[in-house]
């Protein structure tokens, strides 16, 4: 059995070109801590620039990416923080978040925030994955 202090860095499995110095995700014991995403092509580490809803799908899908590397699914994340660009896009990333989750939504915080590359959104998250007997 692991020590429930050791970490674990977990990549995401699409991503081919380094985009800061920070860890996709850490898990320690079967909590797991999604860094902020955002837009991006994985492959290139170009922002996809679109409408507040492509870009909050997309960010969705790159954090989904992650925590299903770590062995779970988007029913195990608990906790969402999403910076906007611009709160005045609340009600429309609203709809786009909400329609991504089936079940109960993880608790989340939004906040309007500067953000780089002329992103609407980026998310980060928190997720439980039980460990498999």
């Amino acid at each position: 059995m692991k020590d429930i202090t050791e970490k674990i860095e977990i990549h995401h499995p699409d991503k081919a070109v380094d985009t800061g110095a920070y860890s996709a995700g850490v898990q320690v014991g079967e909590w797991l801590f999604v860094s902020g995403q955002g837009p991006l092509d994985l492959a290139t580490g170009e922002v996809i620039h679109g409408t507040i809803e492509e870009e909050t799908l997309h960010t969705l899908s790159h954090i989904q990416k992650i925590v299903e590397a770590a062995g779970g699914s988007i029913d195990n994340i608990v906790k969402c923080t999403v910076h906007l660009e611009n709160i005045n896009d609340f009600d429309r990333y609203n709809v786009a978040y909400a329609s991504f989750f089936k079940g109960i939504k993880p608790a989340r915080t939004t906040v309007q925030s500067v953000l780089a590359d002329g992103i609407k959104i980026e998310i980060d998250a928190i997720a439980i994955i039980p460990k498999k007997s």
